[in-house]
């Protein structure tokens, strides 16, 4: 069978406090995206998301982009990047014009984005996105599409999404010195979301839980959009650390602990199994030695701390009501066996683990939730997004709103509804 015929490559690029990926996917003229090579590093020059060694950030996404592009058989000249520092803010701008009841027309909706830039007020920070989100009708709220219908007033509330300028900055211009070309900065809950939520959770309203390295992201998605998030300042290497500092091991070695005997979920035979701290050393004599146990233990205290956090966090989004009923959890700290359990049982909310969908030919080492964000920037690039920064300033009467939270105003749709 011919291979199918690429017409467009995107190159994503993921550069997180753990680990550098890479991935080249190849579009087809009916929109399917092939996986055509994929690149990992160990991450080295980014600490908690943000580059704090430039020169060390520079090679490794370099040694990445050179791994991928071996595989492919390409050499790439621009990327896509994810950004998920923990400076990243959400914010919504509600914008209305008068219309005086004829018929909702393209135009009408290019004019009201247009001109809705001006009401963007960063407050000295970085925009990475400023997309339409829910459309107003009269006072009517949740309408995606108004074209063709009648209303006296069109409004539409400008999903923007912040983040600080100096870490984007540096984090750009890393990747430039790796001789790549910046096609935008990509916040990774929108590229997480994209990969690993159907459109029936973002429509219905669940809690994309981000559980990075050094940063957990939480992100609240309800009538098909993103609508609010919050960055907490730990990750899974808290747990990896936690488990070299308790039995005095090397990082690397706890993460290997934590990757093959880790578990959030406590078993009676966990006191049975022993787990060698020195694999190889002789068994006789005092070889450090440790039970699965213990192991657990020590991953259960940090993870309790964690998601007491998290679920306070979900409390102060108003994650609550008909939209609060699902979390969906991606990122490396997501692979821990019986997270998914652990987290209905704290949060007392359903929980899944969420892995990158969508595109073909995903190698195995790459389709676990710790790739969604990459998989996720492929899909996204691949979507030709909105973004009202791209459009023409427009000299039109528009006002804003007393402003509401978009979580407050889909809530209301919701309860309408039943």
């Amino acid at each position: 069978m011919a291979p199918p015929r690429i017409e467009k490559i995107i190159t994503a690029l993921d550069v997180g406090s753990w680990k550098v990926c890479a991935l080249i996917a190849g579009q087809t003229a009916d929109g399917q995206l092939h996986v055509l090579g994929t690149g990992q590093r160990e991450s080295r020059g980014v600490q908690r998301g943000y580059v704090a060694d430039m020169e060390q950030t520079e090679h490794i996404v370099r040694e990445a982009i050179e791994q991928a592009e071996r595989i492919a058989g390409l050499n790439i000249d621009d990327v896509w990047v994810s950004f998920s520092a923990g400076g990243l803010l959400s914010d919504v701008a509600p914008i209305e014009s008068e219309l005086g009841g004829h018929r909702i027309e393209k135009e009408d909706i290019d004019d009201l984005l247009a001109a809705g830039r001006a009401g963007i007020d960063p407050e000295g920070r970085m925009i990475l996105h400023a997309q339409p989100a829910l459309y107003t009708l009269d006072g009517l709220t949740g309408v995606k599409n108004p074209i063709g219908l009648h209303a006296d007033r069109l409004g539409v509330d400008i999903h923007i999404i912040m983040a600080d300028g100096a870490p984007v900055r540096n984090l750009e211009a890393a990747v430039r010195q790796a001789h790549l070309d910046v096609n935008a900065v990509v916040a990774s809950p929108i590229a997480a979301g994209l990969a690993c939520l159907s459109d029936e959770e973002r429509d219905l309203g669940v809690a994309l839980v981000e559980l990075g390295a050094a940063v957990t992201t939480v992100s609240l998605y309800a009538g098909g959009m993103l609508v609010e998030m919050a960055s907490l300042p730990f990750g899974a290497s808290d747990i990896t650390d936690d488990i070299a500092s308790a039995f005095g091991i090397r990082r690397s070695q706890a993460q290997r602990l934590q990757s093959f005997y880790g578990s959030a979920s406590a078993s009676p035979r966990d006191n049975n199994e022993i787990i060698e701290l020195e694999p190889g050393a002789p068994t006789s004599g005092d070889a450090p030695r440790i039970t699965r146990a213990q192991l657990v233990t020590v991953i259960r205290q940090r993870l309790d701390a964690m998601m007491g956090e998290i679920g306070r966090t979900l409390k102060d989004l108003h994650f609550v009501g008909p939209i609060g009923r699902q979390v969906v959890l991606v990122g490396g700290g997501a692979d821990l066996k019986g997270i998914a359990d652990y987290t209905q049982s704290a949060l007392g909310r359903a929980a899944r683990i969420g892995r990158p969908r969508g595109l073909h030919g995903l190698p195995d080492a790459h389709s676990g939730p710790a790739f969604a964000t990459l998989a996720g920037l492929v899909l996204y690039a691949a979507s030709d997004p909105v973004d009202l920064r791209d459009l023409p300033m427009m000299s039109q009467d528009v006002y804003r709103p007393a402003s509401t939270s978009i979580l407050h105003r889909l809530m209301a749709a919701l309860k309408s509804s039943f």
